[in-house]
This record gives structure tokens, C-alpha cells and sequence, in this order.
């Protein structure tokens, strides 16, 4: 039997870099734009996000302290998630940057905004896929004892799709073509999803 190093979260893990980022990893990036009620933009993301729900189709990410994302998006109730690409990696990585709210993150990075169709915060032009997403919910997360930490739960319905043309490929989504990027773990460390990593596995009958 392998031995196993055991630690309790509220005691410290006594390790050089907290293990739980990279243990659940890699993980989808929540690169949010939103647009407040005074018109000032931000874009930024988040590692912890994920999709929650088919129909109708559910995001969500955590805001660990109250960012400018969550303050805009309990302003105007809605936001655009855009796919992250080991193109667009570095852009994601500078619009990261801590910088004081009113900053658009989209000159920082360089990147291009693109009007969206329902809902007034802008796209990022440079992505090849973004949802739309009105406000489902705000959860502000509790310990086991009830006791409110500082991180909100944002839940989005999404509610428009736009999808590039080329990585539809006979009405089939190219996740393995697109250069989708995932956070995994540690200080620093991404992966991207490529053909060669690719395995299949069919449910039971």
C-alpha cells in the first residue's frame, strides 16, 4: 500500500505550493467580459469556472474577493465568456493584470472589442467562441459550519452562441482543433488540449 501525505486544509497544507489548483485540473478558463452602468469594461479571468446545467445551458465562475467582474455584472445582471486559445493565451494572461477599476483590460491586452447581439457587454473579436449570458443567480459560498467566505458563485444562462465557422466540422464542434487552453495548477502552469491527446470512451448500455 503506497503511502499517502495526508493534510487538513484549515491547518496549512505545509507544501511549497498549495495542491487542491492542481489536483482539480486542468480546468476551463472563465475569460468574463461584463460592462458596468457607468460604461467602463473590464475583462478578466478565472480559473475557477465550469459549465453547470444542458438545458438551458448553465456557466458559472467564482469570484475569490469582490472583483470588478462581479461588481459590474450586479450592476447590469450580464456577462460574456470567451473561449480561451493557445493563440490568445499571453492576451488572457495580461488582461489578468491587477489594475484599477475603470481600466479596460482590452487596450492592456490588445485585443479588439466586438458589440454582442442581447446583451451590452462587449465580445472578445479575437475568440472563436463566446456565450452570451444573462445573470442566473449570485451564491456567496459558506464553509461546512455555515460560516460565509470571501468568494461569490456567478451563475450565467446562456442565452447566444457564436461559434467561428472552421471549427465547426460537419455540425461538430472541434474541441481538439480549436487550441482550447485549461488552466493546471501550480504558479504558472497551463495545458492545451490537442488531436494527439484525444481518447474515446462510450457509456455503458
Amino acid at each position: 500500500m503506497r503511502e499517502a501525505y495526508f493534510y487538513e486544509p484549515g491547518s496549512g497544507h505545509g507544501l511549497a505550493h498549495d495542491p487542491f489548483n492542481a489536483i482539480v485540473g486542468p480546468r476551463p478558463i472563465g475569460w468574463v467580459s461584463t460592462q458596468g452602468l457607468s460604461g467602463s469594461v473590464n475583462l478578466a479571468p478565472y480559473s475557477f469556472f465550469n459549465a453547470f446545467n444542458y438545458t438551458p445551458p448553465i456557466i458559472g465562475f467564482s469570484s475569490i474577493g469582490r472583483k470588478d467582474s462581479l461588481r459590474n455584472i450586479e450592476e447590469t445582471g450580464a456577462f460574456v465568456w470567451n473561449l480561451t486559445t493557445r493563440a490568445l493565451a499571453e492576451k488572457m494572461n495580461e488582461s489578468c493584470a491587477a489594475v484599477a477599476y475603470g481600466v479596460d483590460e482590452f487596450d492592456l491586452a490588445g485585443l479588439t472589442k466586438l458589440p454582442s447581439r442581447l446583451i451590452a457587454p462587449p465580445r472578445v473579436a479575437e475568440s472563436p467562441v463566446n456565450f452570451e449570458c444573462k445573470v442566473a443567480d449570485i451564491i456567496r459560498l459558506k464553509s461546512h459550519a455555515g460560516i460565509e467566505v470571501d468568494a461569490w458563485l456567478v451563475l450565467g444562462e446562456v442565452i447566444g452562441v457564436h461559434i467561428d465557422q472552421n471549427l465547426l466540422q460537419n455540425g461538430v464542434f472541434d474541441t481538439f482543433g480549436a487550441g482550447i487552453v485549461l488552466r493546471a495548477g501550480g504558479p504558472a502552469s497551463y495545458a492545451q488540449i490537442t488531436p494527439d491527446s484525444e481518447f474515446k470512451l462510450f457509456r455503458p448500455r
